[in-house]
């Protein structure tokens, strides 16, 4: 299959790429001019164009089969105006953007995954979220909604589009991980506030799985949670991350104030949460290889220190960063 890749610089995409190129398909990355483009991978097709401006990348888009689209700021930086105006507007115009050259592909392009977030539910306490609930009245709850809106008008032109709602994704070079690793490395590993939030996370060789599970799934469309069935509360992950690297907190939590001083609004995504579930992928027998997170976290310890690659420089950009 022919596939476009949008934001597939990022640590999600740099391991989906090879994948999708082991599984036989045929990639075009769309880069931003200027992009660090010495990627150790052949048989990837590089496209120029940003995907928040027209141009003629969305000529070439539509003579593809399947489009990955992965665009957007990262949302871990302080919320100011600036920032949520970034945020906001790399995710909305790319999507956009995306959806009306694949229904200008006169339905060659049949099939869209746009990455959206748990964050759609806004905070949920602990009640379980699963596709069917609301939306949440958050800023990342109206940030997914209306990126899933200008995505969903590619159906217009005859695409199945999945909207891929990411959890936490737990990953060896981005994300979630390689900000707390460090943390508790260093004796600081203790709870963000109470604790009790809950987290709701997927390690990264399951998001890359479900994607592909996605696409011979052609039956499957609308919000899929990339989410592993088994959520945990802050406490609960710090305490298997200890477990894992083998440290002791030196406090026993980290005042809630404290981290709102440091991020903002941004600590909100720390200090409160969603206990989101997998509902359509545990209906349609989805097998997870890390349901648990003390053994996803194992994995990626153990892996970080076995790599002999590992700190050296990516040949990937870790800008598009998906935790929603």
């Amino acid at each position: 299959m022919k596939i476009f890749m949008a934001g597939g610089t990022g640590f999600i995409g740099s391991r989906l790429i090879p994948a999708f190129i082991r599984g036989g398909h045929e990639i075009t990355l769309l880069v931003r001019p200027g992009e660090e483009k010495g990627f150790a991978l052949s048989g990837v097709r590089i496209v120029e164009g940003d995907p928040a401006e027209l141009g003629r990348w969305q000529e070439d888009l539509a003579t593809h089969e399947a489009v990955v689209n992965l665009a957007g700021a990262s949302i871990f930086q302080r919320w100011t105006k600036k920032a949520r105006r970034e945020i906001r507007q790399s995710r909305i115009s790319s999507t956009r953007n995306i959806a009306e050259a694949v229904k200008g592909s006169s339905g060659r392009t049949a099939h869209l995954f746009n990455a959206s977030g748990v964050g759609y539910y806004g905070f949920s306490g602990d009640a379980s979220v699963d596709e069917k609930s609301p939306k949440g009245n958050t800023f990342l709850a109206d940030l997914a909604k209306q990126w899933e809106t200008e995505a969903m008008r590619a159906t217009e032109g005859g695409a199945r589009v999945v909207l891929c709602r990411l959890g936490i994704v737990l990953g060896r070079n981005g994300g979630a991980f390689t900000r707390i690793h460090p943390l508790v490395k260093l004796h600081l590993g203790s709870p963000w506030g109470k604790g009790t939030q809950w987290f709701s996370w997927i390690h990264e060789e399951d998001c890359v799985r479900i994607l592909l599970f996605l696409f011979e799934r052609t039956d499957l469309k609308g919000p899929v949670n990339f989410t592993s069935p088994f959520p945990v509360t802050n406490r609960e992950l710090m305490g298997f991350m200890n477990e894992v690297v083998g440290k002791k907190p030196y406090v026993p939590s980290i005042p809630g104030p404290l981290i709102r001083l440091s991020f903002g609004e941004f600590s909100t995504v720390f200090l409160k949460g969603q206990r989101a579930v997998p509902g359509v992928l545990q209906k349609e027998g989805f097998s997870f290889r890390f349901p648990a997170l003390k053994e996803a976290l194992a994995d990626l310890v153990n892996t970080q220190k076995q790599s002999p690659v590992h700190g050296r420089k990516r040949r990937f950009s870790s800008r598009n960063t998906f935790s929603l």
